[in-house]
């Protein structure tokens, strides 16, 4: 795996939980700059999907097992994106919560992908 890209989508989906975060602090919903950055952490998750299909094929294998890293690696790449959608049917703070979570869940994710990896 990749662990510059690991770490920038671990970063990054940090980041946009303490922007989601704050703006659930000040009793806001989700706006369209979350959503921009929503589809920034989205395409970061869509690009380690995409190396670790590509690593896997030819032949690289994760120290604990391949089916467990393409199970975390597919749970990687949708958290953020459903985190999205159940934040717009909550159009309340509580909307931002769920982002923020999501973005944590995320980070969590990413550290685990490297411990499957054999990091």
């Amino acid at each position: 795996m990749l662990a510059a890209l690991t770490l920038t989508t671990g970063v990054a989906a940090l980041l946009l939980a303490a922007w989601c975060g704050w703006a659930a602090h000040r009793d806001q919903p989700t706006k369209d700059w979350h959503f921009i950055g929503m589809a920034v952490v989205s395409v970061l998750a869509l690009a380690q999907l995409i190396v670790g299909i590509v690593l896997l094929a030819r032949g690289e294998d994760p120290a604990q097992g391949t089916t467990i890293f393409v199970a975390y690696l597919l749970g990687a790449f949708a958290c953020v994106p459903a985190a999205g959608f159940m934040s717009l049917a909550e159009r309340t703070r509580w909307g931002s919560v769920t982002v923020a979570a999501g973005g944590v869940v995320l980070a969590v994710l990413e550290v685990r992908l490297h411990d499957i990896w054999g990091g």
